[in-house]
């Protein structure tokens, strides 16, 4: 057995939340750090919820991230199978354990009757919990029920006393057993609840360590009570804290994107989301804010992981993807734009690869997010070109169209290299008008692109021919 097993064990009953991935990230990181396993366990227990579709993206999207599992889907192991689907036989076994040792009973309240008896201790103002309505009843009850058509679920019976841990992030933990209630282990559909199916699969993959979110607290205090029921030794647990929006308030789509899958979308590179994620809530890089995933497991550590909850900056974020997008060489980061060009309507088989080579390592210090290349990437195509308002602002004053007739008409007979034609029209430019500073070289941008804001403007004169600039400064008579 491996010192250090860890394992994420998502539903796939929605998209990756990025709160989820942080998980994984924290569990991934963990079993780097110490040479351990990091486990991938599917819990698609929930039929109605639980699709194929959602399956895939999750694993889309971890590989994606560069969350690589030792053991699980598509890897298998010795501790198989991974989906808990899968699993049933094993759990039916676990629960005849149980029975043959009276800390189980079958329950026949309805959901209805359930929330009844939830809403009248509530407005008794007790902590609402299963009050053991049916742990007592006799052998003649239970048939009653049954022949009534009624199936049970089944509800293990919580001892009395304290169900104490130590967590590796908060410290000692109790919670009291009389403030708990019986809970239901197996539905009455046959299928296993989550802390139930959770703790034989913890114990039969070798599971040392459980590192979650903090909303889990509580059903640690179950599931320790069913390790101890089977007789099993406990995982060790860490219980990090949760993304929260700006409100504070647990992070959710009000607060505008939250899944892995949206920000992959959104053009945010794997490198910067698994960095942001990475330092979300942690202290253990001494103040650095750019770290390679190398950097991060070296220096991972769950007790320097915060308590208190981490507030989801996506400018912040933003921020990070900039400084990688910068940092990222050329021809690696055109082709991770391709889809997005795609998906800006460019016929990307039909751009020389030479010259749109050099466009994107002009306009990358630009951008922010890999979806913004369209926008960043009109000035340079004649199809695309278009007067902002800003830039037709500038053009109107009288002073701005005399500098772009001048510097037109030195292009007609200009020659040399792009960057000589450009640095001889200027001077020219600014010698017959007297135009200098931002008088000067504003007007001339705004005829150029057609933006206010972009590269330098050299570069680009470079990158758009001049035949063509010479049609875009002509064109503007109309202006």
């Amino acid at each position: 057995m491996d010192k250090y097993r860890v394992r994420f064990a998502p539903s796939p009953t929605g998209e990756l939340h990025v709160g989820n991935a942080r998980t994984a990230l924290f569990n991934w990181m963990f079993a780097r750090h110490n040479g351990g396993k990091f486990i991938l366990r599917i819990e698609d227990t929930d039929e109605s919820r639980s699709l194929i579709s959602y399956q895939t993206n999750l694993l889309n999207d971890l590989t994606w991230l560069g969350i690589d599992w030792d053991e699980g889907p598509e890897k298998k192991g010795a501790y198989g199978p991974y989906k808990q689907s899968e699993r049933l036989d094993i759990y039916a076994i676990h629960l005849q354990k149980l029975m043959a040792a009276d800390m189980v009973y079958p329950c026949y309240c309805t959901e209805e009757e359930l929330e009844e008896e939830r809403q009248a201790l509530i407005l008794s103002k007790r902590m609402p919990r299963y009050m053991g309505k049916c742990r007592n009843l006799t052998p003649e009850q239970r048939k009653e029920k049954e022949a009534a058509g009624r199936k049970p679920s089944f509800r293990f019976k919580v001892p009395a006393g304290t169900i104490e841990f130590t967590d590796l992030i908060r410290g000692t933990m109790r919670f009291e057993g009389t403030a708990i209630g019986d809970f239901i282990i197996v539905r009455s559909n046959g299928m296993p609840a989550y802390n139930f199916a959770v703790v034989i699969d913890d114990h039969l993959m070798g599971i040392t360590h459980v590192i979650r979110g903090e909303d889990h607290l509580s059903n640690t205090a179950l599931q320790i009570m069913l390790h101890r029921a089977f007789g099993f030794a406990p995982p060790i647990f860490a219980h990090h804290c949760l993304i929260l929006g700006h409100d504070r308030a647990k992070l959710s789509k009000r607060h505008g994107s939250v899944s892995v899958g949206e920000f992959r979308k959104k053009g945010i590179l794997p490198e910067a989301l698994i960095n942001y994620l990475g330092l979300l809530g942690s202290s253990f890089t001494e103040g650095r804010e750019v770290l390679s995933r190398e950097e991060m497991i070296a220096g991972f550590e769950l007790s320097r992981a915060s308590k208190s909850g981490a507030i989801f900056d996506e400018e912040k974020l933003r921020w990070l993807n900039a400084i990688y997008i910068r940092n990222c060489p050329t021809e690696d980061l055109v082709k991770r734009l391709k889809p997005f060009l795609v998906e800006a309507v460019y016929e990307v088989d039909k751009i020389d690869p030479v010259w749109f080579h050099k466009i994107v390592d002009l306009v990358k210090n630009d951008l922010t997010t890999l979806a913004e290349i369209g926008s960043h990437l009109e000035i340079f195509f004649d199809d695309r070109y278009v007067i902002t308002a800003e830039a037709k602002q500038i053009l109107e004053k009288e002073s701005a169209s005399q500098v772009v007739r001048t510097f037109a008409g030195y292009l007609k007979t200009a020659g040399g290299t792009p960057q000589e034609i450009y640095l001889a029209a200027i001077k020219y430019t600014k010698e017959k008008t007297g135009a200098k500073g931002k008088d000067l070289f504003m007007p001339i941008r705004a005829a150029l692109t057609g933006k206010v804001h972009g590269p330098e403007l050299d570069k680009v004169f470079a990158l758009i021919d001049k035949n063509a600039g010479l049609h875009r400064l002509h064109n503007l008579s109309g202006i």
